[in-house]
């Protein structure tokens, strides 16, 4: 039996511990917080296949720098003199290639559809009661313009064998009649699902406690012990641990432990906000308010706006003036939608790892043959869960991969 510590206890550090738990290791999950907020818990929600378009795309540097000193910008990137920021600038602006898009389409269509079959087998599976819905997600457009930038997406996915079609302002009413829509028209992923992050969490955490799955919560890993080039232990401040093997999955702080590897990852965190309501809101499909580029989810008992990308560094500050924007965006697309100056002073935030090129690093560095890492997933750390743990437990269970890896490599240069 191989024991296993995973440095990182949110969603992909606990999918990574329930496939190695039903691969028979026994499992130590570190994390430095309580485990009950951050990214994990605050995200849309969204399973998305038809999100195959990478953050690093053409243009994607230009419109940055058009949003740079608009701090309610949907993409906001704080210029900062530091080493590790300017070459992860560098290579994001290398990344936004028309080529990068093309070699990212498959593989990242690949793990979302991976996971979109995984979730609904977990539930089945362990009894979960987490709400978990197959209406597909709505990109609202306000302008021809962006109606017809998601229609060319739309397009491409169709090619890819994703489920996707145009639909009209009369037949919106027809699909959401209780909820009054600004917006010219949509496109609709008909491939998309959405979930409430809060309760899948609670609910595999109680699973994998119960299957002998060890849990060290508030526990920063300061320093790591290498011996003949392999990970001997980790330590804390309070505890050392050791392992046969070693998953880093602690999602935007996982480059600094790297570094201790000689293992150099670009992340930057990238913070999202959400705010709640338990307004009656009449929404009842997943939506992305396509310019201003806020996702909203009816959730269990409440509807979620969650949305911006703030690349500022490690912090968990509230930026107000972000937060009004999504608000601003709710009422703009929803009408008869008006999140209270409490609800916005409720909102929270989370930070999502982002590498350069948009596609997540999976797999084994050359450099640490005891350490698999599992980070870089941005936007869709939610989605490509337990598509991802079930890699990192073939991995290190030294079996065939369900799907080529290699653009994942985190040794991969950019």
């Amino acid at each position: 039996m191989k024991k296993v510590v995973i440095i990182g206890g949110g969603v992909i550090g606990l999918c990574t511990a329930y496939y190695l738990m039903k691969d028979g290791c026994e499992v130590v999950v570190i994390d430095q917080s309580t485990m009950d907020y951050g990214a994990s818990y605050v995200n849309a929600g969204y399973l998305t296949p038809s999100h195959i378009i990478p953050l690093a795309a053409p243009g994607a540097v230009k419109q940055g720098l058009k949003w740079m000193f608009n701090s309610a910008s949907p993409l906001y990137i704080k210029p900062r003199l530091n080493k590790s920021f300017l070459e992860w600038s560098l290579a994001f602006n290398k990344s936004c290639s028309a080529k990068n898009v093309e070699d990212s389409i498959n593989v990242i269509k690949d793990i979302n559809l991976m996971s979109t079959e995984l979730y609904p087998d977990i539930k089945r599976e362990e009894g979960f009661k987490f709400q978990l819905e197959h209406k597909g997600l709505l990109m609202l457009c306000q302008t021809e313009k962006m109606l017809e930038e998601e229609m060319q997406v739309a397009n491409r996915a169709q090619l890819e064998g994703l489920d996707v079609q145009e639909v009209s302002v009369s037949e919106l009413k027809k699909m959401e009649p209780n909820a009054q829509i600004n917006a010219l028209g949509a496109v609709h992923f008909k491939c998309d699902w959405h979930t409430t992050p809060h309760e899948f969490m609670t609910e595999m955490i109680s699973l994998l406690k119960s299957r002998g799955v060890v849990f060290y919560k508030n526990e920063k890993v300061e320093d790591l012990e290498v011996e003949n080039g392999k990970i001997k232990q980790v330590k804390t401040q309070n505890k050392s641990f050791t392992a046969d093997q070693f998953v880093l999955a602690a999602g935007s702080w996982s480059s600094m432990l790297s570094k201790k590897l000689g293992i150099k990852i670009l992340l930057e965190a990238g913070k999202g906000y959400r705010i709640n309501t338990e307004q009656s809101t009449g929404i009842t499909i997943p939506s992305i308010l396509a310019e201003a580029k806020v996702a909203v989810t009816p959730m269990n008992g409440f509807t979620r706006f969650a949305g911006t990308m703030e690349i500022a560094g490690i912090n968990h500050n509230i930026n107000k003036v972000r937060v009004s924007a999504i608000a601003k965006a709710a009422t703009k697309y929803y009408p008869d939608v008006s999140l209270s100056v409490q609800e916005q002073k409720a909102a929270a935030c989370g930070l999502r790892p982002v590498s350069p090129d948009g596609k997540p690093y999976i797999g084994k560095s050359v450099k640490c043959p005891n350490l698999t890492i599992a980070t870089g997933h941005a936007m869709m750390g939610w989605s490509m869960a337990p598509a991802t743990g079930k890699l990192i437990s073939e991995i290190i269970s030294e079996r065939k991969t369900s799907m080529n890896i290699e653009a994942f490599h985190p040794d991969r240069r950019f």
